[in-house]
């Protein structure tokens, strides 16, 4: 009886020293911890942190009903490198947690990569319908907000307006440049034969080559979006936040970049970020095709695997 006696008081304690600076304080620390835990869902570090967890809590237990004096004295020297080593372990995801946070804060962050028009993207188009029926391999990436700039730089720089007959020319096979990424910036090819980094954590698919892994690796970390040509099947696929869409012919790519050009459109940058970094002409930037004829966005849905015995390179 004494017991819950004692249960009662420090309930009655404890509420009566809670105030509105307590509330927040504790629903800041669990919005810290919501946010990691977010971060990380749906990775390999959910079961490394399980793993971590359960080997810290193990240690404590026994350390502590056994009166291991000397291990107890290595643990508490250790949780500083423990807490050092946390940063490193987690940096994938923490990286990714970073990039996405710079995404939603846009009125904060210029946007790095010029609107896409119209006639790039037929442009674009016409170029991926010729090198699918050619059977020539392609990787052709659209900047959008998050800067490509390092991406660019591991390839060979050109600056270049954006053209099929270019295109098709970089990506013919004898050419030394057909063998990589193109990144194009708004109307221009900054660099070609460049080197995307590749998806990870991902279950090996034998219908997916190289290409459409660095595909999906770029669009994992960074809003790009990237068109992929099988050199094998000549199959168009594009890729955009991590998921690809295949099978897709020269309508569809069109349909898909005019939606999401015209969606970046309409969430524009803001001032701050169009004071920073103008059109490179100095005219207003013009507004994509309307959205006519659009299939809803389930309609590109992912493509079912395939039969083939090869990949699609």
């Amino acid at each position: 009886m004494e017991v819950f006696q004692n249960l009662r008081l420090t309930a009655q304690w404890a509420i009566s020293t809670i105030d509105i600076f307590t509330i927040l304080d504790i629903a800041l620390v669990a919005l810290v911890f919501y946010g990691l835990l977010f971060l990380i869902r749906g990775t390999q570090a959910v079961q490394l942190l399980r793993g971590m967890l359960l080997f810290i809590l193990i240690i404590v237990v026994l350390s502590n009903v056994f009166q291991l004096r000397a291990f107890n004295w290595l643990l508490r020297l250790s949780f500083p490198a423990l807490l050092i080593s946390i940063p490193v372990i987690f940096q994938p995801e923490l990286r990714r947690g970073l990039e996405r946070l710079g995404r939603a804060g846009r009125f904060l962050t210029p946007a790095m990569g010029e609107i896409t028009t119209p006639g790039v993207i037929q442009e674009i188009t016409r170029a991926v319908a010729e090198l699918s029926d050619r059977h020539h391999g392609a990787l052709i990436v659209l900047e959008r907000d998050t800067g490509l700039q390092d991406i660019a730089d591991t390839g060979k720089k050109l600056d270049a307006l954006v053209s099929d007959d270019l295109l098709l020319t970089i990506f013919f096979p004898k050419t030394p440049l057909h063998d990589g990424a193109v990144i194009i910036r708004g109307n221009r090819i900054l660099a070609a034969r460049s080197v995307l980094p590749l998806a990870m954590g991902r279950e090996p698919d034998s219908h997916l080559g190289t290409r459409h892994l660095a595909a999906i690796g770029l669009t994992e970390r960074t809003d790009a979006i990237v068109i992929v040509v099988s050199e094998e099947t000549g199959i168009i696929s594009i890729v955009r936040n991590g998921i690809i869409r295949r099978r897709l012919d020269e309508g569809q790519v069109s349909r898909l970049l005019y939606r999401w050009y015209q969606g970046q459109t309409q969430a524009s940058p803001d001032w701050f970020s169009r004071f920073l970094r103008p059109n490179q002409n100095g005219q207003p930037r013009p507004a994509p095709a309307p959205d006519e004829g659009l299939p809803p966005e389930d309609e590109t849905a992912l493509e079912k695997p395939t039969t083939m015995g090869r990949s699609d390179g």
